[in-house]
């Protein structure tokens, strides 16, 4: 009696283990699909701000979504320019780019470098900021499956809306907002190279007050703006 039990048991153990790694696969899916089209309320980059809001993070965020079609297409090229200009052509990652930065790992360089468009789409709206081949590998995995259910139009409309400009400033209405008193759709070429010049860090950079090196990142942006053509990036 005690053996049939026991095997009993062990068939309904691993029941229930392959029911929930099927359970544990399906979810990012399903997570995934249902943002190709409901708009996401909240994102992990935000959450982890508000329970740990570091130096000059704001009583309250600011915040506003908008359609990618009210986003000027000077913002959508200036983020392509500045921040991943293979956004169109690649499937999310940069092999290239990927390849380069761990053979400067290997050198005992910092985690860094490689990340697309697409990536930092997936970092900021499931991940945590913490650099580590962990978060890189549930990130690449998270990009994969973005690429594969959503398109580019899609992905550059999140990104656009939940990234941080500045301190608990998050999405390019908001900036504009706040920083050009304009919404985005009037953002002039100029005035889009400068909120794209600050993504790296915007709590080092300030696109209303920008710092010399913030204006020479500006005018590079700008520069590449022109060399990729407004044809560059058609949603």
């Amino acid at each position: 009696m005690w053996f049939f039990k026991l095997t009993v048991f062990r068939f309904s153990l691993r029941k229930w283990l392959l029911r929930s790694l099927i359970a544990l696969l399906l979810l990012p899916v399903l997570l995934v699909l249902m943002l190709r089209f409901v708009d996401p309320s909240l994102w992990m980059w935000q959450v982890q701000r508000e329970l740990n809001p570091p130096k000059y993070y704001p009583a309250e965020s600011q915040h506003h979504w908008v359609p990618l079609e009210q986003i000027a297409p000077a913002m959508q090229l200036a983020v392509i320019a500045a921040e991943d200009q293979n956004f169109p052509q690649h499937w999310g990652l940069d092999f290239a780019s990927i390849s380069k930065a761990l053979s400067n790992n290997k050198k005992g360089q910092a985690i860094k470098g490689a990340s697309t468009l697409s990536q930092q789409t997936a970092k900021n709206l499931f991940l945590w900021p913490a650099k580590s081949y962990l978060r890189k590998g549930l990130e690449a995995g998270l990009t994969l499956l973005m690429e594969t259910l959503w398109n580019k139009p899609r992905i550059l409309e999140i990104y656009l809306n939940i990234v941080e400009f500045g301190p608990g400033i998050y999405g390019v209405e908001a900036a504009s907002q706040a920083f050009f008193h304009k919404p985005a759709n009037r953002l002039s070429t100029t005035e889009a190279a400068r909120l794209a010049a600050v993504l790296p860090n915007p709590y080092r950079m300030s696109a209303e007050r920008p710092s010399n090196y913030v204006w020479q990142r500006t005018a590079w942006i700008s520069k590449q703006m022109r060399l990729l053509g407004s044809e560059h990036w058609r949603p």
